[in-house]
């Protein structure tokens, strides 16, 4: 089982909580970790533009390298970049898990996908980062329903308060189908994703 502390201090450092258990530790000492934590730090707009694109990384559970892939496929296409790079982050199988209330956080919901217990259209699927296509179907494999994590996930006990629009889930079933691409408004992230663009266009 993963400790609360390193992503406790982590979401103390990025100033979000990270995990459901991070909410506690963040609301006790809402300033960053160590004994400067509560002294005014000098800012620049290289440290603003970096604090907000680690912050995305964070939300998401990916590595520097993903990020930047991501952010160059992004760039590439018609549209707003930021925009794109979202909806690009938030269709990997690993973000659609947590969304539908299969898993209580990404860290659990990464493990869950490469321990292939997640099915995409019927498909055991072991890779995290996989690019989930509109109308693909999102379950939980039969012989895995029965591990408590996931019972607790059928019994409502990872929802989120609002699913958002793009994605419908059953929990009772472990069921979830990406509707249509999501829409930047809705993805429940903490970011100004301009910032992160104009960190990696730098």
């Amino acid at each position: 089982m993963n400790s609360s502390r390193p992503k406790a201090k982590r979401s103390r450092a990025l100033g979000i909580p990270l995990t459901p258990k991070c909410v506690r530790y963040f609301e006790r000492r809402p300033y960053p970790p160590g004994p400067h934590g509560r002294a005014r730090k000098q800012t620049s707009d290289y440290k603003t533009r970096l604090l907000e694109k680690q912050r995305l990384r964070a939300q998401y559970n990916v590595s520097e390298k993903q990020l930047r892939r991501a952010f160059a496929r992004s760039a590439r296409g018609e549209g707003r970049t930021g925009d794109a790079l979202l909806a690009e982050l938030e269709t990997r199988l690993d973000a659609l898990v947590l969304r539908a209330g299969f898993a209580r956080t990404i860290y659990q919901a990464r493990q869950f996908v490469s321990h292939r217990h997640i099915l995409v259209d019927g498909a055991r699927v072991n890779v995290p980062s996989y690019r989930v296509r509109p109308g693909s179907v999102i379950s939980v494999a039969e012989r895995s329903r029965a591990m408590p994590p996931f019972l607790e996930a059928a019994a409502g006990g990872h929802a989120p308060e609002h699913v958002p629009e793009y994605l419908r889930a059953d929990h009772t079933g472990l069921v979830a189908r990406l509707v249509r691409p999501p829409q930047r408004h809705e993805i429940p992230v903490r970011c100004d994703v301009q910032l992160v663009v104009e960190y990696y266009s730098r």
